[in-house]
């Protein structure tokens, strides 16, 4: 019931092996520093991309290689359906990605993969993974260890930390993600807050009915929200918070903390 294969379909998530089936859920927030730190990031050209320097122009990243992206040809289609399309000299560059003019990149152990497109005003902190045709849109503040699969959407002025978005994971408009996971399909409202610490200190337990409480060994510990999960506006999950697939959150609710069952409706 709280195993990461109860919560997920890892099949099509490009880093499953950050995730062991059988154990808790919140398993790969105990190791996504040390697997985020032992990853290999490719090297930028840190003249055009920066380091802690809004980009004074656009850049496109092709094939691990950071290039100007003042003379391109681009069509802004719908990133997540792969539609992001990028051409220089006639010639279109098949999974180019593009750092619009005023992104801020900060550190050099930053990965963005194949079709990305990042917003101006975006800041990233290293490390970060972008996976493939995922959007990260205007005022998005990524504060590091961010890991992020295909598809994803990391939203206008939302903020994450310590976070992991699976496949088509989405939190679009004004949210806060500290210290929590995102299944497969997700999709936050507006607002949406992850409270990721206790106002009492000590480790973050949860209540199984048939063993008890059991100790995560986590100080700070957002949210979990299994397969097709989602959220209405404004609503606020407590630190703990498990939902299993298919759960929803309504809108201007707050979900306690502990498990909430496969399609709960959370009021």
């Amino acid at each position: 019931m709280l195993s990461v294969q109860s919560f997920f379909d890892l099949s099509d998530f490009p880093y499953g092996n950050l995730f062991e089936p059988t154990a808790y859920a919140w398993q790969p927030l105990g190791t996504l520093k040390n697997y985020m730190d032992a990853a290999t990031y490719p090297k930028y050209d840190r003249t055009l991309v920066g380091d802690g320097i809004p980009l004074a122009g656009h850049v496109i990243i092709h094939e691990g290689r950071a290039l100007p992206g003042t003379e391109a040809e681009i069509v802004y289609g719908d990133t997540t359906k792969g539609r992001l399309q990028i051409r220089l000299a006639g010639k279109i560059l098949e999974g180019a990605s593009l750092l619009m003019a005023g992104v801020t990149l900060l550190g050099n152990r930053i990965s963005i993969g194949r079709g990305v497109l990042v917003e101006t005003g975006a800041m990233i902190k290293s490390p970060a993974i972008i996976g493939d045709m995922t959007e990260v849109r205007q005022g998005a503040y990524l504060r590091g260890y961010c890991l992020a699969g295909k598809r994803c959407v990391m939203g206008h002025t939302t903020e994450i930390k310590h976070s992991i978005f699976l496949n088509d994971a989405k939190a679009g408009h004004f949210a806060y993600l500290g210290d929590s996971i995102l299944g497969n399909d997700t999709n936050l409202g507006a607002g949406t807050k992850f409270a990721n610490l206790r106002f009492l200190p000590g480790n973050i337990t949860i209540f199984q009915k048939e063993s008890g409480r059991i100790d995560t060994g986590l100080k700070k510990f957002g949210a979990i929200l299994g397969d097709t999960c989602q959220t209405g506006c404004n609503s606020v999950t407590s630190p703990g918070t498990l939902m299993a697939k298919g759960a929803i959150l309504m809108p201007n609710a707050t979900a306690r903390s502990g498990y909430h069952g496969e399609k709960a409706l959370l009021r």
